[in-house]
């Protein structure tokens, strides 16, 4: 049975409808351990005083905001205490938009909002005109002593909230303007055409499913191989070539040809040309047993046992 992370009402006009909240992620990451190398013993960091080196206990330690070189304003667990958001259970409404006036850059975390006992009818109609309406609710909550924006919205006949980064939190382009390019680049009508082409060709409806992680399972793939002390092969792959400008019309045409030829029946030999197109030669490395390198290069190489 899934387990609420955090328990609140959602208040909007006079309507109050407890819910709880629970993870929608359930997270994949491989993690490692640091271990020395030349006898596998654990690594463990230690809080260190940087002016003697001695270790500093945790009740010890307080907070420094650095406004020059070497000097801090020093904040101390109580005075943090106090600028803490109020810890409401509330999740209050402001407004409800089109959930497509909101920029995917704005988006965080995603929860599921489940009823709270004896709230199901009222979740259950605030459920229905969510849907009827077909908007967004943004709100703001407070969790973990850190006061959130979030949206909300109807999937599937349950609430998501997603937290969402306030506005001064996002990088603008104008922020940029030192590596984006300054001018509209000149492209020509055929060069968007077949880029337009190209688009529609590779288009399709999105299912989740099909996208994996391949360089998480090409690396469970490694630590198997080298916990079963399999001999490891590894090929290092080189980094596609940019297509200049003066190419362009030709790999686009090219790309065209290979994706038409891969809906019709003759993939193979258009995705080993697309592949083929921006490699040359590749070398390889051997390496054998648990200790060797070659595990913590997984990114850029793929593995086979021999």
């Amino acid at each position: 049975m899934a387990r609420a992370i955090w328990s609140g009402t959602i208040s909007f006009g006079l309507l109050n409808v407890p819910v709880r909240m629970y993870s929608a992620v359930s997270r994949k990451a491989i993690r490692f351990n640091e271990l020395r190398a030349s006898d596998g013993s654990r690594i463990r960091h230690k809080r260190v005083a940087e002016s003697d080196d001695e270790e500093v206990p945790y009740e010890e330690i307080v907070k420094g905001y650095e406004i020059s070189p070497d000097r801090y304003v020093i904040l101390g667990r109580e005075e943090l205490e106090e600028l803490n958001p109020a810890k409401t259970r509330a999740i209050e409404i402001q407004d409800f938009v089109d959930i497509d006036q909101i920029d995917p850059i704005y988006f965080e975390s995603p929860y599921y909002l489940g009823p709270a006992e004896g709230a199901e009818k009222a979740y259950g109609l605030l459920v229905s005109a969510m849907q009827g309406s077909g908007k967004a609710a943004v709100a703001r909550f407070v969790l973990r002593n850190k006061e959130h924006l979030a949206a909300i919205r109807p999937l599937n006949g349950a609430l998501t909230l997603t937290t969402m980064r306030f506005a001064d939190e996002v990088v603008q382009p104008a922020e940029l303007e030192d590596v984006l390019p300054s001018s509209k680049p000149r492209v020509s009508k055929r060069e968007r055409e077949m880029a337009e082409r190209l688009i529609e060709t590779l288009a399709a409806d999105f299912e989740p499913g099909k996208y994996r992680d391949e360089y998480r399972e090409q690396l469970l793939s490694l630590i198997e191989q080298k916990a079963a002390g399999k001999e490891i092969v590894t090929r290092e792959a080189e980094e596609p070539r940019p297509t200049q400008a003066p190419d362009l019309m030709a790999a686009l045409e090219e790309s065209l040809a290979a994706v038409q030829g891969e809906r019709t029946g003759a993939g193979g030999k258009s995705r080993a040309r697309r592949k083929g197109s921006g490699s040359a030669r590749s070398g390889t490395r051997r390496s054998t047993g648990p200790g060797s390198a070659s595990a913590t290069e997984p990114r850029k190489s793929r593995s086979r046992s021999r």
